[in-house]
């Protein structure tokens, strides 16, 4: 009798013991403990890192502060010489719906009154673009809202002005002749449009 009391009593102490425990895993692990709270604030630290260097690294303000260099200044280029050429050669034909697209408002209008004054006088522009030589970025600079950036653009073209009784009157059909143009292009810093439009032609 005294062996089988002595088996329950153990029986029991043990269940108390194993309740005891479980209840005590079930307390530490049902709260956060110092060392967790060390865990995921170094993740959300740097998940933080992360965003804030992509963030940095598509932002204006990381351009106001660099301007354009790298790749991002050639491929700038790259657009500003595809545009220069679009936009003399569509002022030559008197495609105003295309220059619209290249323009700023301004520019446009610019472009409209010289090219119904041309029409007025019956004068008839041919221009043939051979090549750019060279396209540099001279200037850029924020102002206020806007970004700025100032081209110095050598090319060579063949261009020629025609009467109505289609006589050349200024020009040479078959002379290359260098043309250097410093234009200014513009881009809002909070437009999603990744377009620059020519806002100046600037003399030099």
């Amino acid at each position: 009798m005294m062996s089988n009391n002595f088996g329950y009593i153990d029986i029991i102490l043990l269940a108390m013991i194993a309740g005891f425990i479980i209840l005590r895993l079930r307390n530490i692990l049902g709260r956060k403990t110092g060392h967790q709270d060390k865990t995921f604030g170094n993740f959300d630290k740097k998940m933080q890192k992360d965003f804030e260097f992509i963030k940095e690294k598509i932002s204006p303000e990381k351009i106001k502060e660099t301007g354009l260099e790298g790749s991002q200044k050639e491929e700038f280029l790259k657009g500003a010489e595809i545009a220069y050429e679009s936009i003399i050669t569509a002022f030559a034909k008197g495609d105003q719906k295309k220059l619209d697209t290249l323009l700023s408002k301004q520019m446009s209008v610019n472009f409209e009154q010289a090219i119904l004054q041309r029409n007025k006088n019956n004068i008839k522009s041919e221009l043939t673009f051979v090549g750019m030589k060279e396209s540099k970025l001279e200037k850029f600079e924020k102002i206020k809202n806007e970004f700025y950036a100032t081209v110095k653009f050598v090319s060579e073209i063949i261009s020629v002005k025609k009467d109505k009784e289609n006589k050349v009157v200024e020009g040479n059909p078959d002379k290359i002749k260098t043309v250097t143009d410093y234009w200014k292009f513009s881009k809002n810093i909070f437009s999603k449009n990744p377009n620059w439009y020519l806002c100046e032609i600037v003399n030099k």
